[in-house]
């Protein structure tokens, strides 16, 4: 696949941003998503040889649109100039967490996992309660030295541990948290090589897993809401 022809259509996007070029573009559009289905293609069997739970799915389903919605933006650009995908056993629902990869001109670009959502209340509860009960798995799983090497636990959080959770609990600022998420940055030069990427981007998934696993293993039995 050829990665570079995805960063120049996004960079073209991003200094075209208005409806008249984007439609004019459409082959050019065409075929950059074709080149980024491809490389999530590549991306599932990869992730699959140690996550099978992905393996069945099909990558444009896990894409997501270029169309923004500006209804309560000040921002009024149309689109958003970016490719991004998760991977999951659900396929691109927030929950269960999987594989996310975002592409995004100007050393944007991101690889991450976990818990990026922070409006699903059960979600978040279930995760607290998982936490507080098992937090000595949690600090041995945080403090493995490969991933300390790449990540730090990100997500919104309280200021203050909420009610009903121990202040006082070995893992109380975790349990500030609503969302629990982590993120590796992709300069733009490693793009450029998309057999190295492919590489990297498999190497940080694996070591991202036990974390995704974790919390599986805390939301199992949620339902996301009725749309």
């Amino acid at each position: 696949m050829n990665t570079q022809l995805i960063l120049k259509y996004l960079n073209d996007l991003s200094e075209n941003n208005n409806r008249e070029w984007y439609h004019a573009h459409k082959a050019e559009y065409k075929e950059a998503n074709e080149e980024f289905e491809a490389l999530i293609q590549d991306l599932i069997l990869r992730i699959g040889e140690f996550d099978s739970s992905v393996i069945h799915n099909e990558p444009g389903q896990l894409t997501f649109k270029l169309v923004r919605d500006t209804r309560f933006s000040h921002d009024k650009s149309p689109y958003n100039p970016t490719f991004r995908a998760h991977i999951s056993q659900m396929g691109k629902l927030p929950v269960p967490v999987g594989y996310y990869i975002m592409i995004k001109p100007g050393n944007q670009s991101f690889l991450g996992g976990g818990l990026f959502a922070d409006m699903f209340k059960d979600a978040t509860a279930m995760i607290r309660d998982y936490i507080a009960a098992n937090g000595s798995e949690w600090e041995e799983m945080i403090h493995e030295p490969a991933f300390e090497q790449y990540f730090t636990v990100q997500g919104t959080a309280l200021k203050n541990v909420p009610a009903g959770y121990d202040k006082e609990h070995p893992q109380a600022e975790y349990l500030k948290f609503k969302s629990w998420y982590l993120e590796y940055t992709i300069k733009d030069v490693e793009l450029g090589n998309a057999e190295a990427f492919l590489a990297k981007a498999t190497e940080i998934f694996h070591i991202m897993r036990p974390f995704n696993d974790y919390l599986n293993r805390a939301l199992a039995g949620f339902q996301m809401p009725a749309r």
